[in-house]
């Protein structure tokens, strides 16, 4: 999986590189779909945010209207996706927040929003701009996400998908946990948890209405389940990505990404002590 999302990637920022593009200004998405054989145009739609429809050489993508010009380019983007990777098909998505397909199971909305991402962000332009701030907060990704005219989410996700950070970024109500998205040099044995922690700064958010403008030490065992999280700070900050939604970005410490594996986190057992694997009830 790994090597295909690397090599969607690539396969859109190749498009960037042959347009000449070398600044966030110069990403004209209507121009790149023109380019690659997608006219673009907008309709009120029902039940989706955007539609492709393509014969031989040429699409047509139909793009829901919005205030949040972000969101459109990312709509466009994605489009321009699917024709590039799965021609010969119909789609009507659901893309009009950039977190949507992360707790969906369709490989191909996946694909589209990795070409997407790649498309709208590209490494060779992202990252120097990233490299300038250190560890961005959610100010500076927004700071990002209006000079690449992409939504705060998807500029949030964009960052951890580069894997150059020791970042998570996730969507937290009051409910718990919706996903979580870490980079991918994260190592697998820290488990987040699954409801928020009254330790955590999203807590106070969510509950109390208290904002963090800044990236604030949190104990880390607010956010993971595993027992030694005691021995560790994160850096922590949220902010509100729509009612009663927070979206978080995490920061590890340097030592956690070199904490040895642990065997009982997320582990179960029954009430005779017995191990009792994933999907089974105790």
């Amino acid at each position: 999986m790994g090597e295909a999302v690397t090599s969607i990637g690539m396969r859109a920022e190749a498009l960037i590189s042959e347009l000449g593009i070398s600044a966030p200004d110069e990403i004209d998405i209507e121009a790149i779909a023109i380019d690659s054989g997608v006219e673009v145009q907008y309709a009120r739609l029902n039940g989706c945010e955007a539609s492709l429809v393509g014969f031989e050489d040429r699409a047509i993508a139909t793009i829901n209207p919005s205030a949040v010009r972000g969101r459109e380019r990312f709509s466009i983007a994605h489009e321009i996706g699917h024709w590039h990777l799965h021609r010969g098909r119909s789609f009507q998505c659901r893309v009009d927040d950039a977190d949507l397909n992360l707790v969906s199971d369709r490989v191909v909305e996946k694909e589209a929003d990795t070409f997407a991402a790649h498309l709208l962000m590209p490494r060779p332009i992202f990252l120097p701009l990233v490299n300038q701030v250190g560890k961005p907060n959610f100010k500076q990704l927004g700071e990002l996400s209006a000079r690449f005219k992409t939504s705060l989410m998807a500029t949030a996700l964009r960052l951890v998908n580069m894997n150059t950070l020791p970042a998570i970024v996730a969507s937290y109500t009051k409910d718990g946990r919706r996903w979580s998205l870490p980079a991918a040099d994260i190592p697998k044995r820290w488990f987040m948890k699954w409801e928020l922690d009254e330790d955590s700064l999203t807590y106070d958010l969510l509950h109390r209405g208290t904002e963090v403008r800044y990236l604030g030490k949190t104990p880390a065992d607010a956010w993971f389940q595993n027992d030694d999280a005691d021995r560790y700070e994160v850096l922590e900050q949220s902010v509100i990505s729509k009612a009663g939604e927070a979206l978080v970005l995490l920061y590890l410490e340097p030592k956690m990404m070199d904490a040895g594996f642990d065997w009982n986190v997320a582990r179960r057992y029954n009430e005779h002590g017995s191990y009792v694997p994933k999907g089974r009830r105790r």
